[in-house]
């Protein structure tokens, strides 16, 4: 995959009692509470951005975590075989499958100490970076940008960072969750290889291509059951939702295992 490395971003939760921060350039028109702000510190080189949803780590340590560590995690994610083969080449693939399942695993494999609240901060701290600087690459391919600049000083960046952020309704971490973090690369990797020679590649993926795992299964059964608490019932596995599908499955696929032990 191109370059991982992420900018210095600091997210914070869109709260209507948030105020600007000083230091931090907003552009034209200053800070506005009404909307989603982006703002840019030059002399730290940090990158500030709301998001409505977004959960905070508690611990020091988390809050360590998500402000000096997501290179590390972002890296182990992408590099991650089974993440690129699926998000790269797997057409059926649910974009939360990556952003919550996958890189939830990353997360708990890396920082097993951390309680359940504070990998989930990590989590979408990481694929709120993973995404943004994705998206905001892709947004200004002719404004300069390029693959060997430091993303975090780069003005057409910024740039890019904006424009995506304004390009949306609402920033929230469940749109973020919603893209595919491999989908940039793919275009890249599209361009760079004809047709006749991807789509052989996307064959042999999607013949090998895994069913779930128990551990991913047990993943979606607790996702299930945030969608019953916030929506008052389970994922249907009729849905036209391709995530609440994916939940609903989990929870058969551990429906099946518990049968088939009774029987055993």
């Amino acid at each position: 995959m191109e370059q991982v490395l992420t900018p210095r971003f600091e997210f914070r939760p869109k709260n209507p009692s948030n105020e600007a921060t000083e230091g931090f350039d907003y552009g034209d028109g200053g800070y506005n509470s009404n909307k989603t702000n982006v703002g840019f510190n030059e002399e730290s080189g940090r990158i500030q951005i709301e998001i409505k949803g977004l959960v905070e780590p508690k611990s020091p340590e988390a809050k360590r975590i998500c402000r000096e560590d997501l290179n590390e995690v972002v890296a182990a994610f992408v590099q991650d075989k089974r993440n690129l083969e699926r998000g790269l080449f797997d057409k059926e693939m649910v974009p939360e499958e990556m952003t919550q399942l996958r890189m939830g695993k990353i997360i708990k494999d890396m920082y097993p100490e951390r309680d359940t609240e504070d990998q989930e901060a990590i989590r979408q701290h990481a694929i709120a970076a993973l995404n943004i600087t994705q998206q905001a690459k892709g947004a200004l391919p002719e404004a300069g940008f390029h693959e060997s600049d430091e993303p975090g000083l780069n003005r057409a960046f910024i740039q890019g960072v904006k424009r995506f952020a304004m390009s949306v309704k609402e920033l929230d971490i469940d749109l973020i969750d919603r893209i595919n973090p491999f989908g940039e690369a793919y275009e890249i990797l599209s361009k760079a290889m004809n047709a006749e020679n991807l789509k052989p590649v996307e064959a042999i993926i999607a013949a090998r291509k895994l069913t779930l795992t128990p551990e991913e299964a047990r993943d979606l059964a607790k996702r299930a059951l945030r969608f019953k608490q916030e929506r008052g019932r389970l994922p249907s596995i009729t849905a036209q939702d391709p995530w609440e599908k994916r939940m609903a499955e989990g929870v058969a696929f551990l429906a099946r295992m518990k049968a088939e032990a009774d029987r055993a």
